[in-house]
Parts: structure tokens; C-alpha cells; sequence
């Protein structure tokens, strides 16, 4: 697929309403786009309906983009608000502001407790994962990752899918949701976490003969 030019050729081409560069952006972003979209609506269908939305209101806004951000963070911001809004009328959306960030990531029962000669440090360390080179088939590892975020809380799958999927910063990513720093870290941890030991327990049933 054809690389995507500096924001300042894209947007100029964009403007003058060349079909190519219209067709440049929707096949390197309508994926990322989807699968953002997800987080916050209730089925595939609703997902593609807000990223259909979200295109339309780039083509009728291109002219209006004063380039203050990257050209692919006004597109999902866009998305963002126009998917917040329709998650709210399915009663999907959780505040991203509100983070309940009680209880321990990790089972403290993995650690060695107060009194222990080493309190704190791991009764027994995580299984090592298989490497590629061990024979690890990399469409169930993706399978696996997708029914994890796919069981993550709403807030923690946003972030996370911005971070570590579409690779964003955390600037541009608090940027995006309208949340602070401290709130994004503990989303992204928490979800991180939460993958990990789903990753884990795959990587343990692949190396139990």
C-alpha cells in the first residue's frame, strides 16, 4: 500500500478533493479507526456506522483543520467525540474521568507476605513465553489478545487499544479522551495487567506437555 505524504501534502491534496488521497486515508486508518470505534459502542455494526460518520465529517471539515495536531489526531478526535456520542444513547459509555483504581492489580497471593525472609518478591517467578522460534503460531496468540481486550472494562480497553495497539502517546491519547495523566496511567496499567496474565495462562497451557 502506498505511504501516506507529510500531513501539509496530504491536507492540500485532501482540500482539492482528490480521490486518491481520500482513498490513501481510509485504507491506512478505517481498521484503527473500527476498532476504537468498538470500545466505546455496543456491536461491530454501530462501530462501523461511527466510523462511516466519522468520515463524513472529515470530508465537510477538511477545510477547517488549522493543523494545530497531527492530521490523523483531528480524524480521531473526531471519532472519539462522534463515538462517545452514540455510545451514550446505547448506555455503553463510562465517564473516562471516573477510575476506580481500588484493589490490587496482581494476586497478592503470588508474593511473599510480611515476615517472609524476602516479603514482596514473587513465590514463584511467571513461566517464561515461548519464543517465535519455539513454534508459537502467532494468529492464536493475536486470538488470544483480541477475547482479552474483548473482556476488559470499557475505560481500560480505550486506552489501552490507543497505547498499545494504534500506538499512540499518552499526550495525544489524554488529548483525545479528555482525561488527566494520573487517570491514563492507572487505565493503562490495570489493562496491561490484566492482558499479561491472560497472555500468561496461554503461554502456561503451551508449555505444559
Amino acid at each position: 500500500m502506498e505511504g501516506l505524504p507529510p500531513d501539509e501534502v496530504l491536507v492540500a491534496r485532501l482540500r482539492r478533493g482528490e480521490e486518491s488521497a481520500f482513498a490513501l486515508v481510509l485504507d491506512s486508518w478505517s481498521g484503527g479507526m473500527l476498532r476504537l470505534a468498538r470500545s466505546f459502542v455496543s456491536t461491530e455494526e454501530s462501530a462501523a456506522a461511527v466510523v462511516q460518520e466519522t468520515w463524513l465529517a472529515v470530508i465537510e471539515g477538511i477545510g477547517r483543520f488549522e493543523a494545530r495536531s497531527s492530521l490523523k489526531t483531528w480524524v480521531y478526535r473526531i471519532l472519539t467525540n462522534t463515538a462517545k456520542r452514540r455510545g451514550i444513547r446505547e448506555h455503553r459509555v463510562v465517564p473516562l474521568s471516573s477510575v476506580d483504581d481500588s484493589g490490587p492489580t496482581v494476586d497478592p497471593s503470588r508474593f511473599r507476605p510480611e515476615g517472609d525472609p524476602f516479603p514482596g518478591h514473587w513465590w514463584e517467578f511467571p513461566a517464561l513465553w515461548p519464543t517465535p522460534e519455539q513454534g508459537l503460531l502467532r494468529h492464536e496468540v493475536q486470538a488470544w489478545l483480541a477475547e482479552a481486550l474483548a473482556e476488559l472494562p470499557d475505560r481500560q480497553r480505550v486506552v489501552i487499544t490507543l497505547r498499545d495497539v494504534e500506538g499512540y502517546p499518552s499526550e495525544e491519547v489524554c488529548e483525545l479522551l479528555g482525561i488527566s495523566k494520573a487517570n491514563q496511567r492507572v487505565l493503562l496499567h490495570r489493562a496491561r495487567a490484566f492482558v499479561r496474565g491472560k497472555l500468561e495462562k496461554y503461554y502456561d497451557q503451551e508449555a505444559t506437555p
